[in-house]
């Protein structure tokens, strides 16, 4: 396991919002590429502090991590004291393998109650789902914005990257289970990697129930969200939301930080909502 060490950075809250993002809620989706892969130059112990620096500039009242190890939850934890976050690793509901874990601005967002599903025909314990390749989940948490006091729903999930029955059947279940949390209708947002394009079909159903902000947002781009150090391209990241007023931005976040080209091999994607 390869540990970075702490870079003190200043918190993250002190960054100044725009006007819009100081009236609405920020949200982020952010595949932060699971820390023991073999990335060469892209490698973890070399981009992390680009990471930090990301989060510290984008100032998000909450963001969805996909892909994470333990140790790269305690480092964005331990170097913003201000945020905190709830997940558990896919193998065994514990620490063991990658996060789809959820971070909150404890000066913005109250946390009321969270869990976590696998996507599989038994949701409730660690299991692999249908053809998938791997381990896969979703964490949800019920939250309270501090500005507003409105409620609202968070969801975060990583779709399998080879199984087309494990990624139709697995975001059924989440747009399910969506439904079933919140009979009272909060607002609601999914943020995740679905390894899917826009045009798949299997998109259907979400986008009748819920809207990509990538497409209604005020201001928003076209940018491909998957970049694959370089070497690929696609849009397979997604902010969903629901229940908000209106979208005065969505942004794939391409900016470089702490020197390097990318902070990951997908960029981080924002979107600010109102309620």
């Amino acid at each position: 396991m390869i540990m970075a060490a702490l870079i003190m950075l200043p918190q993250a809250v002190s960054a100044q919002k725009n006007t819009d993002e100081a009236e609405g809620l920020k949200v982020m989706s952010y595949n932060i590429r699971l820390g023991s892969a073999n990335d060469g130059t892209n490698a973890w112990p070399m981009r992390y502090p680009a990471t930090l620096e990301m989060i510290e500039d984008q100032a998000p009242d909450v963001f969805g991590v996909q892909e994470a190890l333990s140790y790269q939850i305690y480092l964005i934890e331990e170097n913003f004291r201000n945020y905190q976050s709830v997940g558990v690793g896919r193998e065994n509901g514990k620490k063991e393998g990658e996060f789809m874990s959820i971070f909150w601005n404890k000066k913005t967002v109250s946390m009321l109650k969270w869990g976590t599903f696998w996507l599989s025909e038994t949701p409730e314990k660690p299991s692999m789902g249908w053809d998938a390749a791997c381990y896969r989940t979703a964490t949800w948490a019920l939250m309270k914005d501090k500005k507003t006091g409105k409620k609202f729903y968070f969801v975060n999930t990583h779709l399998d990257h080879k199984g087309k029955e494990a990624q139709k059947n697995g975001l059924k279940l989440i747009v399910d289970r969506i439904d079933s949390i919140n009979p009272q209708g909060y607002p609601m947002v999914l943020t995740g990697d679905f390894n899917m394009t826009p045009d798949n079909t299997n998109l259907a159903e979400l986008d009748s129930r819920m809207q990509s902000v990538r497409k209604v947002a005020q201001k928003t781009d076209n940018h491909d969200t998957f970049n694959g150090w370089g070497k690929g391209k696609g849009v397979i990241d997604y902010i969903y939301v629901s229940g908000f007023s209106s979208y005065p931005e969505y942004q794939t976040i391409t900016k470089k930080y702490a020197d390097r080209k990318f902070v990951s091999d997908h960029y981080p994607i924002s979107a600010t909502l109102i309620f």
